[in-house]
């Protein structure tokens, strides 16, 4: 036998893991949890609901007494379903019980109106439904299994049980063994159909809102500023460090080699290059720190324009540096050490067509800017490939865009020199 083609007993299974499936035995489990969280609201209406009318008991009363100290239970639910952290501690629940994606629920405290209102009806919702199903989970199965054992017990027949099905004989009473099986299935499918509901609801209700959504694009363009500001101050201060490091190893292997070498010369190389690895460990050190959990201020500690000198003294290239408008003195300390970055990057470009013409340097601070230039002419041969590179340009540009100003750097038209120039506004420092 089979329906519209498909197999009778595969609708059986189907329905069988519907009903009484994993999916399905978690969300009763949830309904269930539900069920308990209203248990406070709903003693406390009865006590309330006692003043006004002597028929009303925790336990005890009418069926109209009960439903109205039901319905007074779930305003309060409510107002308790509003509170901030009502929503992280929901999506905890749900996310184990219900069966819906964790990426679809918002873990933040509710602060705004609407996310608040979300989460209160998903509350009310969660122990309405909880307390209307754990009630029956509870009454339903003894009484059915009472009504399966009519026909068995003669006792039973003649109790009130009997007479609230009318059976006087044992023939009416092999009924009660389908009305009970009946029974149990009715509750299995209320408490499926009630847990399919909360899962649909789960996502709107306990979902972002566009508050939400606004709030967690903000944390992530946050993140991906900070990873890119860690990303150039690595690159620029570690690279350069490397560049300089390799010329200098470069030079003094190259003068070791000759019948006849320089020690002096090589003696300078290596004191280069030991200044540069200390200046830059302390560099990386500081970004590093950046790096470690709770340590990021949002401000980068690092050198700035005061450190000049030293990193044109090993640089391992012959700059000629000019000076305009004190700008070591009157430069705020953000322009300062964005402007250190920028030479020092400039500086690490240079490195690959190190030449004998050397690489002029000018720093103007005017007219409430201050101006980069760098000029390197081309005479170094091909230039030096490094893998992954032909990402300083780019930091470079970002530095004094986020300055409000702006940076460009590139072989000019004739092709002889590299030129690098940058303009940062002073009052982007004094923030």
């Amino acid at each position: 036998m089979s329906v519209r083609g498909r197999p009778a007993g595969g609708w059986v299974r189907r329905t069988a893991a519907a009903l009484l499936g994993p999916r399905a035995r978690l969300r009763w489990a949830h309904l269930i949890l539900g069920g308990a969280l209203l248990m406070p609201y709903w003693l406390l209406s009865t006590v309330v609901l006692s003043v006004f009318s002597d028929r009303v008991g925790a336990f005890s009363g009418s069926f109209r007494a009960q439903v109205a100290a039901y319905l007074l239970a779930l305003p309060m639910a409510a107002v308790t379903g509003a509170v901030p952290l009502a929503r992280p501690m929901s999506v905890a629940v749900a996310r184990v019980l219900c069966g819906v994606p964790a990426e679809l629920f918002a873990d933040s405290p509710a602060l705004s109106r609407a996310a608040k209102a979300r989460t209160a009806a998903w509350f009310t919702l969660h122990v309405g439904l909880g307390g209307l199903v754990s009630g029956a989970s509870l009454a339903l199965p003894p009484f059915a299994a009472a009504t399966m054992a009519l026909p068995f017990s003669p006792a039973l027949r003649e109790s009130r049980l009997g007479d609230v099905w009318g059976v006087d004989h044992q023939g009416w009473a092999v009924l009660g063994v389908p009305a009970g099986l009946l029974m149990l299935l009715a509750l299995a499918a209320a408490a499926a159909a009630a847990g399919a509901l909360l899962a649909r609801r789960a996502p709107v209700l306990l979902g972002p809102t566009p508050a939400d959504r606004l709030a967690a694009a903000e944390r992530r363009a946050a993140e991906l500023a900070a990873r890119n500001r860690l990303a150039r101050e690595l690159h620029d201060s570690v690279g350069h460090a490397l560049s300089a490091v390799t010329l200098q190893a470069g030079a003094a292997r190259r003068v070791v080699d000759t019948p006849q070498p320089d020690l002096v010369f090589v003696r300078e190389a290596l004191a280069a290059i030991e200044g540069t690895a200390r200046r830059t460990v302390g560099e990386l050190d500081s970004v590093l720190g950046l790096l470690r959990q709770g340590e990021d201020d949002g401000e980068p500690a690092g050198p700035g324009l005061e450190a000049l000198d030293a990193l044109l003294a090993h640089s391992g290239l012959k700059v000629a540096c000019a000076l305009e408008g004190d700008p070591v003195a009157s430069v705020p300390g953000p322009v300062s050490r964005e402007a250190y970055r920028i030479v020092q990057e400039g500086l690490s470009n240079a490195l690959r067509h190190a030449g004998a013409a050397p690489l002029s340097l000018r720093l103007r601070a005017a007219d409430g800017e201050l101006e980069v230039t760098m000029e390197n002419p081309l005479t170094g041969g091909a230039p030096v490939v490094r893998p992954g590179g032909g990402r300083g340009l780019r930091g470079i540009a970002e530095r004094a865009a986020l300055l409000g100003g702006h940076a460009a750097g590139g072989p000019a038209r004739d092709g002889a020199v590299w030129r690098l120039t940058a303009r940062l506004p002073l009052a982007g420092g004094r923030r």
